[in-house]
C-alpha cells in the first residue's frame, strides 16, 4: 500500500514537474520576440565617379517603422559588418528623424552584423535595402544570398526596394533554381538609371539581371509607388515604394 502511494506521489510530481516546465516554455516562446533581418551595404562610392553613396535612410526607415511598431525586432547585417555607409540623409522626413533618434537602432546600424555572426533560423524575414552602394556588394555575396535562401525555405519572407533587389539576383533555391525565377519582380528600372546618369556606372543594369534570372519583371513610370509580392518575395521599384514593402511584408507575416 504504501509502495503505490509513493508511486502515485511520484507520477503527482512528475506531472507537476511537466507542467510547470512547459508553462516556462509557452512562456518564454511567448515573450520571444520575432526578428526581421536588415541588409544594407558596405560600399561607399558610386563606381568610378568617387561620389558618395551607401544605403539609402528612407528604405531602412520606412519598412522599419511598419515592423517595429507590429512588434518585430530588427538586426542590421552588411557585407563587411560595422558602420554602414548612409545616402539620401533627410530628416525632414520624420520617419528617417525617428529611426536615426531611436537609441537602439541608431548603435545598431553604426555596429551591423557580419554574415558569419547571423543564424538564418533566428528570422523571418530578410530584407535587402537599397541605396545605389548595393550594386557593388550585394549581388555576388554568397554568405547573404545562402541566409536569404535558408530564410526563404524555412517559410521565411524576402523582401528588397529600389537597389535592394541587386541581392537576390544571384540566390540560388535547393532545386538549383535561382529564386526570381518565375516570379513577377521589380526593383530600380532602367529608365530610372538612366534618369540619374549611373546607367553606364553601375556595375549592371538591375531590371535587366533580373530578367535573365528569370523574373517576370513589373514596372510603373519614374519615381512611382510599385510593388509586388509573390509566393513570399516581395519586392519595390524605388524608394518611394518603401513604405509599401514593409506593409506587404508585415501581410504576409500576419498571415
Amino acid at each position: 500500500m504504501r509502495a503505490i502511494k509513493k508511486g502515485m506521489a511520484t507520477i503527482a510530481g512528475c506531472a507537476i514537474l511537466f507542467t510547470t516546465t512547459a508553462t516556462a516554455q509557452t512562456i518564454t516562446s511567448t515573450n520571444m520576440k520575432k526578428k526581421i533581418l536588415f541588409v544594407v551595404t558596405s560600399h561607399d562610392k558610386k563606381g568610378s565617379t568617387g561620389e558618395p553613396t551607401g544605403y539609402y535612410l528612407s528604405e531602412v526607415s520606412h519598412p522599419w517603422e511598419i515592423l517595429k511598431n507590429a512588434g518585430y525586432e530588427i538586426d542590421f547585417v552588411s557585407p563587411k559588418g560595422g558602420k554602414a555607409p548612409i545616402d539620401g540623409f533627410d530628416l525632414n522626413d520624420k520617419v528617417n528623424a525617428e529611426f536615426w533618434n531611436d537609441k537602439i537602432y541608431h548603435d545598431k546600424i553604426e555596429h551591423t552584423k557580419k554574415p558569419s555572426e547571423i543564424y538564418p533560423a533566428d528570422y523571418v524575414a530578410i530584407h535587402y535595402a537599397g541605396g545605389h552602394g548595393a550594386m557593388w556588394d550585394f549581388a555576388d555575396n554568397t554568405e547573404l544570398a545562402a541566409i536569404a535562401g535558408k530564410i526563404y525555405e524555412n517559410g521565411g519572407v524576402v523582401s528588397a526596394v529600389c537597389h535592394g533587389p541587386a541581392g537576390i539576383v544571384n540566390i540560388k533555391l535547393s532545386n538549383g533554381k535561382y529564386l526570381v525565377d518565375g516570379k513577377k519582380v521589380n526593383g530600380f528600372t532602367d529608365e530610372e538609371e538612366t534618369a540619374v546618369k549611373l546607367d553606364k556606372i553601375v556595375p549592371f543594369l538591375l531590371e535587366d539581371k533580373l530578367k535573365e534570372r528569370g523574373g517576370v519583371y513589373e514596372k510603373s513610370g519614374l519615381w512611382q509607388e510599385h510593388v509586388v509580392n509573390d509566393q513570399r518575395l516581395v519586392t519595390g521599384q524605388n524608394p518611394q515604394s518603401a513604405k509599401a514593402v514593409g506593409q506587404a511584408v508585415l501581410v504576409l507575416l500576419s498571415k
